[in-house]
């Protein structure tokens, strides 16, 4: 006997499809009226069933929650593997500039010392400078040449790491989070901000890794020459430190918003191109222009901020560097004149200080190159900071082998409740026993939590903490979907996708041949099991019909097929996985009537000794079920066969008839 209550309880005792009584409900009194199911929200600072918070939303303006040094460990995740590598590259880079920066100490070497030779008629110290420089520029040149292949190779390997983390990462996320964070984020974290972080590793690493090491050596050698000019060069330090920290400060804030303002240009591109179908059917180009403008415009806006602080630097840092530069020749002049300074000891000072001033430019454009990757890692670390709503268990229960030679598997909702974080509960409370292979249909008004339901049931989300006391009990609890009496909760991810297979209103097929894409059930299912699951749904023929048959690429999202074919294969590749469970949601809404008697054809193959919950709209799914629940703002209201709600007159039989009429 079928039984059900106020509070969404529903269970059956008959398993073996014994005679049953329909029993109607109305919602209670303070019962709630249905309202529309609320979008997910995966707000981590919202708790379920808490009224809507009205701060802003982080995931809606690209700033999610990143700790303190989440980008440094990050970065020093993705170099740890490369450290020895990373020491040799440093070593290389440090032999190549020993090798430049000697050119300036020949060159004062060959003026008080060569020349004056030369002119007594000894042209060996000459011709030594001469061979010295030749080697200095060739080992430079060298050691170059092989830096440049292992830090090429250093930073390869290090975008490969992260782009196959954030594509791994981006899949293991939940449901809720992929409902707020849209596709065209996560593509801008994937190419546009692993690509600033390329332009660091490629060009910005070894500029400073340079300058740092040239600034050591000409301080040294200056020093080294005459005390006095590599005080003063040290000195005028001061001045071109606090540019570059302005400089910092201001490029920093200017680039987290330039990288969000990319991020919104790849959302709207991505928005548009896969709705071209609705664009162009309401003739929204136009505002689809405008709205595209002012993103793009933003972006314009910040790619010019970011233009104008490094012209502002550029500029200061060499009005700054020039006046030192001619202060201290001038200064150097009058010594030489004064005879306490050597001529060429001046001519090798003013050239290291040209060396000194001359990167300044090149801190800059690694200083703006480090900001644009700065702000790039940081959401890219917060995205990988995001941890799944449904997580792995830690210690995973196997589920019990199946009773008999059926498939079907019991399922037990067991006091659930469910809100989105948003607010609003969807499911107040919700109890509800499944016999194992039987097929229920749920049905109900947009809102009532069709949906909800079997979303749970596949685990992409969770019930709700705090669901009220066990009724007489007074016991708090948190409700559980339980397959055979194992809670999802405690199944490995690839148990439960083996035991729990949904099969949705728009079947989505991948690029790729049909024999692939029907694999995707088993993938280790022979070729021969593939056709023979497509034989038993009937979509044989027409795969065989196709120009490569099973070998045809269906090309993007299956668009070389109808959507009735694509729901063929969706329902071969389900009963090629066999699972215990299956949940159709809405699986034929969008046919047509040809189409639709096909699809039911495979469905009374697919389902037949499985345990199915079907999501229905159309009557000629709802009349395939051995058992009927109708929702209402998430609670069952009545319960029993097709027949039976039929009979009783209550929102079943106005369903019934509004279905009959609308079919003439």
């Amino acid at each position: 006997m079928t039984t059900s209550t106020g509070t969404g309880k529903a269970t059956d005792d008959t398993p073996d499809g014994g005679d049953s009584t329909p029993h109607r409900l109305s919602p209670p009194p303070a019962a709630p009226t249905a309202t529309p199911e609320p979008v997910p929200d995966a707000s981590p600072h919202t708790s379920p069933g808490a009224s809507p918070d009205t701060t802003p939303d982080a995931f809606a303006q690209d700033l999610l929650p990143t700790a303190k040094g989440a980008s440094r460990r990050l970065l020093g995740s993705l170099l740890r593997p490369h450290t020895r590598t990373a020491w040799a590259a440093a070593v290389l880079l440090l032999l190549q500039q020993a090798a430049v920066q000697a050119g300036p100490l020949l060159v004062a070497f060959a003026i008080d010392h060569a020349v004056p030779a030369l002119r007594a008629g000894d042209h060996g110290p000459l011709i030594a400078v001469a061979a010295a420089y030749l080697l200095c520029a060739s080992a430079a040149g060298g050691l170059q040449y092989v830096f440049v292949r292992v830090a090429a190779r250093i930073s390869q390997d290090v975008l490969l790491d992260l782009r196959g983390r954030i594509f791994r990462h981006g899949q293991a996320l939940s449901l809720d989070f992929h409902e707020r964070y849209t596709s065209g984020r996560l593509i801008s974290r994937a190419t546009t901000d692993v690509e600033a972080l390329r332009e660091l590793l490629n060009e910005g690493l070894q500029e400073l890794i340079s300058i740092v090491l040239a600034t050591v050596y000409i301080t040294a050698t200056l020093l080294y020459l005459d005390w006095g000019l590599g005080a003063a060069a040290v000195a005028t330090a001061g001045p071109l430190y606090l540019l570059v920290r302005s400089f910092q400060r201001r490029s920093q804030r200017v680039y987290s918003v330039k990288s969000s303002a990319m991020a919104a240009v790849i959302v709207k591109f991505a928005e548009t191109i896969n709705g071209i179908r609705p664009v162009q059917a309401f003739r929204r180009e136009r505002p689809n222009d405008a709205a595209f403008a002012r993103l793009n415009g933003r972006h314009e806006r910040t790619n010019g901020d970011a233009v104008l602080e490094m012209a502002r630097y550029v500029v200061s840092s060499r009005l700054v560097a020039n006046v030192a530069v001619a202060a201290l020749v001038l200064w150097g002049a009058y010594r030489v004149a004064s005879g306490s300074l050597a001529l060429g000891v001046l001519a090798a000072a003013v050239l290291y200080l040209r060396r000194l001033y001359d990167p300044i430019d090149r801190l800059g454009m690694f200083l703006n190159s480090y900001q644009s990757a700065a702000a790039s890692l940081e959401k890219i670390a917060g995205l990988l900071a995001q941890r799944p709503s449904v997580p792995e268990p830690a210690a995973p229960l196997p589920l019990p082998e199946r009773p008999g030679a059926l498939p079907g598997r019991e399922v037990t909702f067991d006091g659930v409740r469910f809100a989105y974080r948003t607010g609003g509960e969807v499911l107040p409370r919700f109890d509800l026993t499944l016999a194992a292979g039987r097929t229920v249909a749920v049905v109900g008004s947009t809102g009532a939590g069709k949906s909800t339901l079997a979303k749970l049931l596949a685990r992409f989300y969770d019930p709700s903490p705090g669901s009220p006391p066990r009724p007489g009990t007074g016991e708090s609890r948190t409700g559980s979907v339980r397959v055979d009496g194992v809670d999802l909760r405690d199944l490995s991810t690839a148990d439960l996708r083996r035991a729990v297979v949904m099969v949705t209103q728009e079947a989505f097929l991948f690029s790729g041949t049909v024999a692939e894409n029907i694999a995707i059930g088993r993938p280790d299912a022979t070729r021969e099991e593939v056709e023979q699951a497509a034989r038993a749904i009937g979509a044989h023929d027409f795969i065989a019909a196709l120009p490569d048959g099973y070998d045809t690429d269906v090309r993007k999202r299956g668009g070389r097929i109808s959507a009735g074919q694509r729901q063929l294969v969706a329902f071969a590749r389900a009963l090629l996985a066999d699972p215990g469970v299956l949940i159709l949601d809405e699986a034929t809404s969008s046919l047509d009537i040809p189409g639709e008697r096909a699809v039911q054809r495979a469905m009374e193959t697919v389902l037949r000794g499985r345990t199915a919950v079907v999501i229905a709209h159309r009557l000629s799914t709802v009349e395939t079920a051995d058992r009927v629940l109708v929702m209402d703002a998430g609670r069952i209201v009545e319960d029993g066969t097709p027949a039976e709600l039929t009979a009783a007159g209550g929102r079943f039989a106005e369903l019934h008839r509004a279905w009959r009429e609308s079919v003439g």
